[in-house]
């Protein structure tokens, strides 16, 4: 990298996912441009780390798409653009809304018990990763009894990505995720599918919308 870029750690808990999140967010806020090369021993000074935790959050960096690892030439940034997260979060707005809504009256008093365990634990969550893993597990309990594998197939490759990461970029969204959340629960609990799968389409639109705005603003603020 050429830039003198002011990356921050907060602290050296789970060290390679939150140099994930510092890189991540460089990235689509635009302040680590498409075509740029990411060098292992620059990022490593930059955050004041091994090169060990950088390999590895540039492996996952990979599997989300945002960069493609070359031999001979490393890391490469790829080109990751306010449409493509229009289009992600439009598609997963729709396709998981019909999925929820074929599934959530499906769900056994014990999938119940387990989604409101993970409510509380997002809300009490005093770190990101936590409510990432938590919120992970209660979006696929919700889809668990959706029967329609293409659909499934489709929600899995656009959650290959940097959506369930959105916590660490924009701000105020775990409050508002867990009110959301405890709605699309109570939903859940009155075995009205029809109604889970809106609150879930809806919960996912709203997100892309606030995530394209803060793109919009980082970038136009450079």
């Amino acid at each position: 990298m050429k830039k003198n870029l002011n990356l921050k750690l907060e602290d050296r808990d789970t060290l390679h996912l939150k140099v994930t999140n510092v890189i991540r967010q460089e990235i689509l806020n635009g302040n680590i441009e498409p075509g740029e090369r990411l060098v292992q021993e620059d990022l490593a000074h930059s955050l004041g780390v091994s090169r060990m935790p950088i390999r590895e959050a540039l492996r996952l960096l990979e599997a989300e798409g945002l960069i493609q690892l070359e031999p001979h030439k490393g890391a490469i940034v790829k080109s990751m653009e306010v449409e493509d997260v229009e289009e992600i979060y439009e598609l997963r707005s729709r396709l998981e809304g019909l999925a929820v809504s074929k599934s959530a009256d499906k769900l056994s008093g014990e999938a119940i018990v387990e989604l409101e365990k993970l409510t509380i634990q997002m809300k009490n969550s005093e770190e990101v990763e936590d409510f990432v893993k938590a919120n992970i597990e209660f979006h696929s309990i919700l889809m668990k009894h959706c029967t329609w594998k293409r659909l499934t197939a489709m929600i899995e490759k656009l959650w290959n990505g940097f959506p369930q990461h959105t916590p660490t970029m924009l701000s105020g969204q775990i409050d508002k995720s867990n009110k959301e959340h405890e709605e699309i629960l109570e939903a859940v609990k009155r075995k009205d599918a029809e109604h889970a799968g809106v609150l879930i389409s809806n919960h996912i639109k709203r997100t892309g919308v606030l995530l394209v705005k803060n793109m919009q603003d980082n970038r136009n603020k450079r």
